[in-house]
Parts: structure tokens; sequence; C-alpha cells
């Protein structure tokens, strides 16, 4: 199995194609703000070997305390380069600490473990429980991924599937490797407990006294996130391919100073809640020459938290020279949006397959102040629906979810607030529809500005409770002349 999943990957980069056109300096200077200068991590040199520290990279042998060792040997000499040579490294979850250079050579793989068990249940705030990411770390100074290797969540140990999202001959093979199935057929769980874990994390989590040993029985039906760092300052990741997550694959919270370059996130389009890169309430954050196949959002940013002083709580972010396949979406908004984001310019990148291709999305309870939002210079090939979406009257529905528990999402006093977008220079090769708007009544998406696009879709302009949408040179199916939305021809603003 590992071995068709290395071929992928080395296929998935091989056909990854987009020239790099300009250094990210470039996109520095012209970004439509003040960005200032590109942090990175300050680690000494001081190189160490996974092997110096008992590690063995045969595949088999557990190196959890061997990594728990280098590392904190590292962080007690001042901080220094980890060294994974070629091999195959099992592992459980990997804590790291500041000032450390974790370096997976050519030929590497960090190989998490399949077994749960080596993931245990944590409290990670007061009263609240979480599993034990494969890769954490809180409170951090300087911390960089580096080299060529590869890290492997072993996601398919955890993950739900749906049977839409496969083939017949692949349904089969996934249900005679064992796990159990919905009452209705229709999803496939790798266990009993993750099966039951929807119905129980309600009753559970309504209990204010909740134990650790508690939310035990939860264990397998909560997936962490593979790659969450959280509240750290200068944090960098170049070159090393992330796959196979349980979740979300790259879930970096509250940095500052963030660069991710040269870098391949992978999860297969069945993937449930596979997000290849989201980015939480973080700042001066560069994504750069990145490829990203996901089982959910592509590149996507979050933002939750009161804002600080009137500041949204993530802004500053340049996404450039970027490709996504796969995903529900190529570049994405939301949902949570309640902590504000301000000042994100994307730029020069390709989403060849996703279902949509700018994905902007929130509702009522999690919602907030999205502007300032640049993207230009896109190019999107078989798009599925979609080329542009904004829907702040979105219904998140995870596996197995009812329908209350979709409509609960539309309660609360949080509600988002789309305005001050710029769009230009987008070409859509194909898609089914052009452009969907989808508002609120109470607060409606608006001062949405589109120029110079040019976009091949069965449906032209489709929506509700929008204003100010202005489009300037824009064409459907190379035709000015394009279809609207009885409820959307008073919202659109023709040049």
């Amino acid at each position: 199995m590992k071995k068709i999943s290395v071929l992928f990957i080395v296929i998935f980069s091989m056909i990854s194609c987009k020239a790099q056109t300009n250094p990210i300096e470039y996109y520095i200077k012209n970004a439509p703000f003040e960005f200032g200068e590109m942090v990175l991590p300050t680690i000494p040199e001081t190189s160490y070997n996974i092997k110096d520290f008992g590690g063995v990279g045969n595949g088999t042998t557990l190196n959890t305390k061997a990594f728990e060792k280098a590392i904190s040997t590292i962080s007690e000499k001042g901080g220094g380069k980890l060294i994974v040579p070629a091999g195959i490294w099992l592992t459980g979850p990997i804590e790291l600490k500041s000032k450390i250079n974790f370096h997976v050579e050519k030929g590497a793989i960090v190989q998490f473990s399949s077994d749960i068990n080596q993931f245990p249940m944590r409290e990670y705030s007061k009263g609240k429980f979480d599993v034990t990411p494969p890769i954490w770390g809180n409170n951090l100074k300087d911390v960089a991924f580096t080299g060529d290797g590869i890290f492997d969540g072993a996601g398919e140990a955890w993950r739900p599937v749906k049977k839409f999202k496969l083939s017949k001959e692949d349904w089969a093979k996934l249900i005679v490797k064992g796990g159990v199935l919905s009452e209705d057929g229709k999803i496939w769980w790798p266990s009993v407990n993750a099966l039951n874990g929807e119905k129980l994390s309600k009753i559970i989590s309504a209990n204010k006294n909740a134990t650790i040993a508690d939310y035990e029985i939860l264990h397998h039906y909560l997936r962490p996130m593979m790659f969450t760092l959280s509240k750290v300052t200068n944090l960098l990741i170049d070159g090393p391919t992330f796959r196979n997550s349980p979740k979300f694959v790259i879930n970096p919270k509250n940095i500052t100073n963030l660069v991710i370059r040269n870098t391949t996130v992978y999860n297969p389009k069945w993937a449930q809640n596979g997000d290849g890169i989201d980015i939480s309430a973080s700042k001066n954050v560069i994504i750069y020459n990145t490829k990203v196949n996901a089982g959910d959002d592509g590149i996507c940013m979050k933002s939750s938290g009161e804002p600080k002083n009137g500041e949204a709580n993530l802004q500053n972010i340049i996404i450039a020279e970027c490709t996504v396949y796969e995903g529900h979406g190529g570049f994405v908004i939301g949902s949570n949006t309640d902590g504000g984001m301000k000042n994100i310019f994307v730029s020069n990148c390709l989403f060849d397959g996703t279902d949509i291709g700018i994905r902007v999305k929130s509702n009522s309870g999690r919602g907030g102040d999205v502007s300032k939002i640049y993207i230009q210079n896109i190019e999107m090939k078989n798009i599925v629906e979609e080329a542009v979406l904004f829907d702040t009257f979105y219904a998140d529905a995870p596996a197995g979810s009812s329908k209350e528990s979709q409509d609960a999402q539309f309660t609360g006093d949080k509600i988002p607030y789309l305005h001050d977008f710029y769009i230009s220079n987008i070409n859509c090769e194909s898609a089914e529809t052009a452009f969907s708007f989808t508002g609120l009544p109470n607060k409606l998406i608006e001062n949405l500005y589109f120029k110079n696009v040019n976009i091949n879709a069965k449906h032209d302009i489709v929506g509700k409770n929008a204003a100010n949408l202005v489009f300037e040179n824009v064409k459907i199916n190379n035709s000015s002349d394009f279809e609207i939305d009885s409820a959307l021809k008073s919202a659109i603003i023709k040049k």
C-alpha cells in the first residue's frame, strides 16, 4: 500500500509543472498592502542525526522515544538541525520545541503509526480534550521543517469514507479490509467507536464535568489534525511532502511570521474533512510554490476568536504561484470567520480539477468581517461546480451529521460580513456555474469588484442577497451579455 502511495506522490510531483515566474520578494513588493519583510527562523547550524538517539528506520521499529529524546536534547543544547536520513521511521506523535530544524532527507518517510493508541487523548486546555496530533507544539519560537522527505499520517486508519466518493471497485476493496458501515450503508467507519462517535460526542461534550476518561470512548472518532503547531513566532516549512492525514493536513494556528514554500500537500479526494492547508488566526504569512491535493478545501483561511483591539485575527497573507488539484475549493475563506480577516493577496495560482475555484463561505454563529481581499492572475481548469462562489448561508455537514445538527449552525449572533473583494485577471476554461452569490437577508454580501474575467460555464450568475457587484470587462462564454438571476439584477453593475 505504501509503495503505491510513494509512486503516486512521484507522479503527482511530475505533473505539477507550473513554472515559477517571480520570486517571493516580487509579491511582497507588489502586495496591495504593506507586508513588511519576510522573517525566517533563526536556528543554530549544529546537526544531529536521529540514529544517534536510538532511531531505526526499518519501517517496523517504533521511534517515538527516539524523536522525543532527540528533540529534548537539541533543545537543551540551544537548538540545531535534526536530520532524518533515508528510511521509514515509524513513530507516534512528535512534539516540537523552539530552535529546531526538523530536516527529512530525500528517501526518508516519517511514518506515523496506524495504531490509534499511540496517539493518546489529552487535555489541551481546561476541560477541553482531543487526540494528540502527529506533529504538534505550543508557544514556540524559531521552528523549521525542511528537506525533500515525506511525513505520512496513516489517515486511512482514522477517516470515515462516504460511498459516493469511491468507485464500486474501490468501495468493495474497502469493505473487505474490515471496519463497519453506517445503518444506511453509505458511510464506512474504521471501527464501531468511530461510528458511534457522532452521537456520543454531543452527549459527552454537553457534560461540563466530563473527564478525559469520559472522552476516551471518542478516541477513534476525534481524528487529529496532522500538523498543528500553535502560538509560534517564526515558522518555516520548506520542501517536505505532507500526506495522508487523519483530518486537515497542515493547520498552523496563531502564528506570527509563517512561510510555507516548495512544499507538497496530499490527501486523496475521498478523505473526509481532508483539507490541505488551513491557516488559522495568523499574521504575516507567505505560501509560495506549493502543490496541494485535498479531500476538502485546498488552501483555506480561517479565523476564530474575538478580534483583538479591533484588529482582524488573520491578516497580511500572500499566496503566490501555488497549484491546487482535487479539493472542494482552490483558494478558500471560511467557514469560521468570526475573528475577522483582511489584507489577503492571492496571485499567479492554478486550480485544476477543484470542485470550486474561489470559494468564500461562512454562516451565522461563526461569522465576522472579511474585507480587503485581492485575488489576481488565476488560471482555472476542469472546475466541477462554481468558478467563483460567495456564500454566507453555508451548511457544514460532517460525515453522519443529522439535519438537526446542520440547522443548529444557523443560530448565533456572529454574522458574516463579506465586502471589498478585488478579483481580476481570471481565466476559467470550464465550470458548471460562473458566479454564485448567496448572502443573508440581514447582512448582504457587497462591494465585490471583478475585472478582466473570462469564464466558460453552463450557467452564468445565480444567487440572492448581494449588493454592488461591479463587473468590468467580464465575459461568460466569451460574451458580456450573460444571464443574471432576477434576485441579483439590481446588485450587478456592468462596465
